[in-house]
């Protein structure tokens, strides 16, 4: 029975090591619990909606509004991300709307803006507020409901909404793409791209506002980012993947892989600019900080990069 060379219980070291190991896999796997969690809270703020009532109030806009709308195009994943309304990208808007008037591609954004926000006043007598922002009219309910509409001219094959920079500008889209191509690789990430998406316009969204990335920019960045993507499937894992790739690839122009505007990171100059050596330096701090903070364990370092103490 003896002999044998002995085994690794006889070695005071090794064992000492392998309770060490056994320990940090425990703790390792209850932080990574315990960061599920609190991801899991911030989305439940973000995605606290009545969506059957978001379907029928929209139903009752669309029909109010009338023959001012030429077409309609619902988003599958609509809802404002929290406040963060600089990040309104094709994920958080509600509805596209094609506005009926061929003149307000000439006239610009804000004209249409303008228009639709004058149908609604006059359709829903009171029954809600309405207000214009850069990109999309909110209009306001009494129980604290917020839908979004975003004006859209026909162009061409394709359609224009109010470019993210600049409010005078439009820029091309192909939205019913875009959809698609979202629709596809949030489904290959088993559903969490979108929410992964939402967690990283929110942590953007903390940025000043002249270093953070368009909403549109944002979602392209996410969709070339999650493209064959093998690692693992969950939005704490997800995050510090998408700023790493982030980080390189927004040092370079998009391409109109995505059906969106070929613009759509135009704002930021040809390839290697200041702007983008900037922000790529800000999403690689943001992707240290995630790994940092995974490292030592450490929730309140999460929770500092979405702003709360």
């Amino acid at each position: 029975m003896g002999g044998g060379g002995g085994s690794n219980w006889s070695n005071p070291q090794q064992i000492v090591r392998e309770v060490r190991e056994a320990e940090k896999k425990v703790s390792d796997e209850k932080f990574q619990t315990d960061l599920s969690g609190l991801l899991t809270r911030y989305l439940g703020c973000f995605n606290d909606r009545d969506i059957p009532l978001v379907r029928h109030r929209l139903d009752e806009i669309l029909d109010s509004l009338g023959e001012a709308i030429d077409e309609k195009i619902d988003q599958v994943f609509g809802g404002s991300v929290a406040k963060h309304t600089y990040v309104d990208g094709l994920s958080d808007i509600d509805c596209l709307l094609v506005v009926n008037d061929t003149s307000l591609e000439e006239k610009g954004p804000k004209a249409a803006l303008k228009a639709i926000e004058k149908a609604l006043n006059r359709s829903l007598k009171g029954q809600a507020e309405t207000s214009v922002g850069k990109l999309a009219v909110t209009v306001s309910y009494g129980d604290g409901m917020e839908i979004q509409l975003l004006p859209a001219v026909k162009s061409g094959t394709g359609l224009k909404i109010p470019s993210a920079r600049n409010e005078a500008r439009w820029s091309g889209i192909n939205p019913k793409k875009f959809q698609a191509a979202l629709t596809k690789y949030n489904a290959q990430c088993d559903g969490k791209l979108v929410p992964t998406i939402k967690l990283a316009k929110a942590i953007i969204g903390k940025l000043p506002e002249a270093r953070q990335l368009s909403g549109y920019h944002v979602e392209s960045l996410a969709i070339d980012a999650f493209k064959g993507y093998t690692g693992t499937k969950t939005p704490s894992a997800m995050l510090p993947h998408f700023f790493e790739h982030a980080k390189k690839r927004v040092l370079t122009p998009m391409s109109d892989s995505t059906g969106q505007s070929v613009h759509v990171d135009n704002y930021m100059g040809s390839a290697n600019s200041v702007e983008r050596k900037n922000a790529s330096h800000l999403l690689g701090r943001i992707a240290k900080r995630m790994v940092n903070a995974t490292a030592s364990g450490s929730l309140e370092q999460w929770s500092d990069m979405f702003g709360e103490d």
